[in-house]
């Protein structure tokens, strides 16, 4: 006799079965327990929050090494507000800079300073050590390529699904 309980599952919104329940509950947990490693690792070593690493990430990675507030918090996944506050302390240590928008007085962009390509130059390597150990040495190269398919089926759906952050 089975203990095993199975509950309704489909689009008509009943529970989740267990299956679907670890699945679910799975990602939760690894993805806070590795911001929470990865966030307390960039800290201790660097001075730098994971979600200033990432603002720091996106504005390298893109043109002109800037982007526009309403791009960069959707991109970072933090509200305008969130992001503000964070903009600010980046700011104030010299990370970056506010650029206002010649085509939108309301607009503004973010801009990597010289020394934010220094604090993302040291905290790269002490990142991306971290996410090796903690997360791509537990999987082989098969898992990896069933993984990044799984990730590029549910983000759009995902993506679509939230309201856009950015109307300016």
């Amino acid at each position: 006799m089975s203990t095993t309980t199975t509950v309704p599952t489909h689009a008509d919104g009943g529970d989740l079965d267990e299956a679907e329940l670890r699945a679910w509950r799975g990602l939760l947990r690894v993805h806070a327990s590795l911001s929470k490693a990865l966030d307390a690792q960039l800290d201790r070593e660097h001075g730098l929050p994971l979600t200033s690493y990432e603002v720091l990430v996106y504005l390298a990675d893109a043109e002109g090494e800037k982007m526009r507030m309403c791009d960069l918090a959707s991109s970072v996944l933090l509200s305008r507000s969130g992001l503000t506050r964070l903009v600010d302390r980046l700011e104030r240590d010299g990370l970056l800079v506010r650029e206002s928008c010649a085509s939108d007085a309301r607009g503004a962009f973010a801009k990597l300073t010289p020394a934010g390509h220094a604090k993302l130059a040291a905290a790269r390597a002490t990142h991306l050590a971290g996410v090796r150990t903690l997360f791509l040495s537990h999987l082989g190269a098969e898992e990896l390529e069933v993984l990044g398919s799984v990730w590029d089926r549910v983000l759009p759906g995902a993506a679509c699904a939230a309201p856009d952050a950015c109307d300016c």
